[in-house]
């Protein structure tokens, strides 16, 4: 059964969007459930652009790589971040520079950019390898479940590089509960702080996060060190221009949750179809034992095989499944009458899986990337997952150099299988991480 969402004005040659009268509560349960089978669905019933409404908010996705254009290039200005983010994270997640928009998020983006240069990027580098080689030599081994593995890497790399400071491990594994529980908040069906339920201890662990960083500003102000923290305490724009306290408490604990969640959901992915397709993550061993053990930052771009693996792997099952976007006035996409204050989505996990651009879409195969048929290229949106746009990613290069450094320590030191009938199984209901953490056998090299 089908209904219109937003009836377009007379004589304005846009098409009305359709819906379903169906609870949405429920379509979004279906979505967490299955999320591709449900596209899929829809699509078949609906086309590219479709509507649902839950819990109070009328959402549009509009599938497919040329509605992801319009929408994140914004050149018209009908698209704002904040708004669409906010109602997900906004209580965790604060201002953060993903949650800004227009010349606010311009001025910020500019700042926060010092702390991305390639020199800075170097520099992160020299502090992040020794704790990345010591951390991956001490692996255990047997029966290893990589994702606890990997985010327990990723949060020593976040404590040197980000935070420059030693934590005690009761304070690091803290730290790491309150960001595993603010991102997860994001999602709660029941959205008031009534305990125990997601957004209780989202907000609960946003004051945890708070605190943590305004007691350790005025040491980061005082002295400047490699560290994003520090950077951040000290970066000046061209005019001058400086983060307040509570700028920088905002942009350290999105940062912090970006690098940290994003980076651990990819190498899992990764380890989970070099798993599967053990000829691959013998190619990729073999380039990186080609390389010297301790890397130098310009070694990083000799791994194309880790990188196509990556891109595979991202491509799959990207961090960030969507991309939100709330129309500040009267618009379109593809044709379709967008209204003032409607959401739109952009389903960035789906579109991944357009066969009109990836064939076979749901076959591992990083052979997609090579520069013969670099199948992500067909169209400027087809591979997004980085989002697009002014709000692209701004630390999608520490992530990728974060990932090959392990990647190659993981390589060189260790190989890992799974069972031949063993199928990751995947929780959508936040960001994607498998349910059982991903249990591989993990076998040291002679």
């Amino acid at each position: 059964m089908t209904t219109v969402f937003a009836q377009a004005p007379a004589g304005s040659d846009l098409r009305d969007i359709p819906g379903n009268p169906r609870n949405g509560v429920l379509e979004i349960l279906r979505m967490r459930h299955d999320p591709f089978t449900f596209a899929e669905t829809r699509r078949e019933e609906f086309g590219d652009v479709s509507a649902m409404s839950a819990f109070g908010i009328k959402m549009v996705t509009c599938a497919g790589a040329d509605a992801a254009q319009e929408i994140l290039m914004n050149k018209d200005k009908a698209f704002a971040n904040g708004p669409a983010w906010s109602y997900f994270i906004g209580p965790f997640f604060n201002r953060g520079v993903m949650l800004l928009d227009f010349d606010e998020h311009r001025h910020h983006r500019h700042i926060l950019q010092q702390a991305f240069t390639p020199k800075v990027l170097k520099g992160y580098f020299d502090e992040m390898q020794p704790v990345i080689i010591d951390r991956v030599a001490n692996l255990p081994t047997g029966r290893v479940t990589m994702l606890d593995q990997f985010k327990e890497l990723t949060l020593d790399v976040a404590l040197e590089v980000f935070l420059g400071v030693e934590l005690p491990k009761a304070e690091a594994d803290k730290l790491n509960k309150a960001f595993i529980e603010t991102v997860r908040a994001g999602v709660a069906l029941v959205r008031k702080p009534i305990p125990p339920g997601r957004w209780w201890k989202g907000v609960r662990s946003r004051k945890i996060l708070e605190e943590f960083f305004y007691e350790h500003i005025p040491a980061k102000r005082a002295k400047q060190t490699p560290d994003l923290f520090s950077v951040l305490c000290h970066a000046e724009s061209d005019e001058g221009h400086t983060f307040t306290d509570e700028d920088i408490v905002n942009h350290m604990i999105f940062v912090l949750m970006a690098a940290h969640d994003t980076s651990t959901i990819t190498m899992t992915q990764m380890a989970y179809n070099m798993a599967k397709n053990p000829a691959w993550q013998e190619r990729a061993r073999e380039q990186s034992l080609a390389l010297p053990a301790v890397l130098e930052y310009d070694d990083l771009g000799e791994f194309d095989i880790v990188d196509r693996i990556m891109r595979e792997s991202l491509r799959l099952c990207p961090p960030v499944p969507a991309q939100p976007r709330t129309a500040v006035k009267d618009t379109q996409v593809q044709g379709y009458f967008i209204p003032e204050g409607t959401l739109v989505v952009v389903p960035q996990m789906t579109n991944h899986r357009d066969e009109q651009f990836f064939p076979h879409p749901e076959v591992f195969d990083p052979d997609r990337y090579t520069a013969e048929r670099a199948e992500d290229k067909a169209h400027r949106f087809a591979w997004t997952p980085f989002g697009g746009g002014v709000h692209k990613c701004i630390g999608l290069y520490f992530g990728q150099m974060e990932i090959k450094t392990i990647m190659h320590n993981l390589l060189r030191d260790f190989e890992w299988s799974v069972p031949s009938d063993y199928v990751i199984p995947m929780d959508w209901s936040a960001l994607p991480v498998p349910k059982d953490h991903l249990p591989v056998t993990l076998s040291r090299r002679a």
